[in-house]
């Protein structure tokens, strides 16, 4: 009791001194540390908790540093394999040197109490942060400035607030086969219970949903496709029909649920406006065009705002915030789902978001933003879909269905990515190359072809982690930016449960 009151005094002197009182818990860092010093096991039951910054003391940091380096390369840590290195430590000779060491050993802490011990530092270590970042919020408070706005301040103090709690989330290491198979069954269960025969959020469209299962929590969903297919406006109708069915069905006691859910989606090249109009458009069966152009005659105008009024209340959120990033994106989710709820999240477009830290390559900036969004689907436990552009040597094959290997500017997104999807409409190609009127034996033969295409999508699912790859067929009405089940055997069975339920 005496060595661990003599090791307190000397403690307090070289404490670091600071204008505000620091918490910290000295003599708990020196009761691990010699812990670790006369039983290295007690390193490998903590390190999982805390590392070396967690430590207040300086001397304290360096000791555990250079225990934790032995410790790694399987070489013993004890005072006497440190004696060679103690004089590399700053400031342990004040402290009295390699003594230092064997009074810590001395007065050492049994190996069940260490865990306790570290989750102490660990938690001050914490506090110490918040109270940083409070002292840091403040000062920037005080400063007035036409380069960022209080909002701006307060986004950035979530954003680093939200960092120093994932901070705090340790590893959960390994987990039980007998954990993992319940978790298993749950997720066939709740497929079975579903109406809908799905584990995941159905996207509306049935033979999308019978490949892919639903819209899985964590899976990270990219949708890409070349100008003018149509990927935002599959993306829309995903969100509408997600949304629609929480309306509809309500909200269960599972929240993502095949019944719906809420809906957040952030347009980095649409307004809100224009994405609501989209929605509108397609549900009330009314022509964007007409509407920008002002030639709504009454009944269609009678019927716009009644689908205005209708959809209203839907679950549907959009934040057309342009030049986000990844940070920001997943501050803005996070907070969403707090206030909220989150069950599924769109973003509109990958290439788009920017990195949070400039990077020297597009590559490098893209591969960062596809790993947060992945991310995000895990921390928030729930789909993500992001649209991404394709390369333009899509054009240069004669087959322009697209290939992973289109995805543009990184690898890392087909990595990343759980399921990837390609939207592709062959009607778009074969109206470029319309013959000339002249020519009625051609003209006659585009026109059939045309009948036959001119309607008609493919989604090409090029990779999913967890189920088969294919080619989806699905209706396409260009006058409303629709996408639609086609009228097939299994659509019958499944609309039977449901008749409102598809476009």
């Amino acid at each position: 009791m005496e060595n661990v009151q003599q090791l307190r005094n000397v403690a307090e002197v070289t404490a670091p001194e600071t204008n505000t009182r620091q918490p910290c818990n000295i003599e708990a860092e020196q009761a691990l540390l010699g812990a670790i010093l006369s039983n290295n096991d007690v390193f490998t039951a903590i390190s999982d908790t805390i590392d070396t910054q967690h430590f207040y003391d300086p001397v304290h940091r360096d000791i555990f540093e250079l225990l934790s380096n032995r410790i790694n390369r399987n070489s013993f840590a004890s005072p006497v394999t440190l004696k060679n290195f103690a004089e590399k430590i700053s400031g342990l000779s004040d402290l009295g040197g390699i003594d230092y060491l064997f009074k810590l050993a001395d007065s050492a802490i049994s190996i069940h109490a260490c865990k306790d011990f570290a989750k102490e530092i660990f938690d001050l270590a914490r506090r110490r942060d918040l109270i940083a970042l409070g002292s840091d919020l403040a000062d920037k408070a005080r400063e007035i400035d036409t380069k960022s706005t209080v909002g701006d301040l307060i986004e950035e103090s979530e954003q680093q607030l939200f960092q120093l709690s994932e901070s705090g989330q340790r590893t959960t290491g390994f987990q039980s086969f007998l954990k993992s198979t319940i978790a298993s069954v749950e997720i066939a269960k709740k497929a079975a219970n579903s109406f809908k025969g799905l584990a995941g959020l159905a996207t509306g469209f049935v033979d999308l949903d019978k490949k892919l299962g639903g819209l899985q929590p964590s899976d990270l969903l990219i949708v890409a496709g070349r100008p003018s297919m149509g990927k935002t406006a599959l993306a829309t109708n995903i969100a509408f029909n997600v949304a629609k069915n929480f309306n509809k069905y309500g909200r269960t006691n599972d929240a993502s649920s095949a019944e719906g859910g809420y809906v957040g989606f952030f347009s980095l090249e649409m307004s809100s406006d224009q994405l609501c109009t989209r929605i509108l458009s397609e549900h009330s069966q009314v022509m964007a065009t007409q509407l920008r152009r002002g030639q709504l005659k009454n009944p269609d105008f009678r019927r716009f705002t009644d689908s205005a009024r209708e959809l209203q209340q839907l679950p549907l959120f959009i934040d057309d915030t342009p030049a986000l990033t990844i940070a920001q994106l997943a501050t803005r989710a996070r907070r969403q789902k707090e206030m909220h709820g989150l069950d599924l999240l769109i973003v509109d477009y990958l290439q788009l978001v920017h990195p949070t830290s400039q990077r020297n390559s597009v590559v490098h900036e893209v591969s960062e933003i596809s790993r947060g969004l992945k991310a995000i689907a895990k921390n928030l436990n729930i789909p993500v879909i992001a649209i991404s552009q394709l390369s333009r040597q899509v054009e240069q094959r004669d087959d322009k269905r697209p290939q992973l290997s289109d995805l543009r500017d990184s690898g890392s997104i087909e990595q990343d990515a759980d399921v990837v999807m390609f939207v592709y409409r062959q009607a778009y190609y074969e109206e470029r190359k319309k013959p000339e009127e002249s020519d009625q034996a051609e003209m006659a033969k585009w026109t059939d072809k045309m009948e036959k295409i001119s309607r008609k999508a493919e989604v090409i699912i090029g990779k999913q982690r967890h189920g088969p790859i294919g080619t989806v067929e699905l209706s396409f009405d260009a006058n409303y930016t629709r996408f639609g089940n086609i009228a097939t055997q299994d659509y019958k069975e499944y609309d039977s449960h449901s008749s409102d339920f598809a476009n």
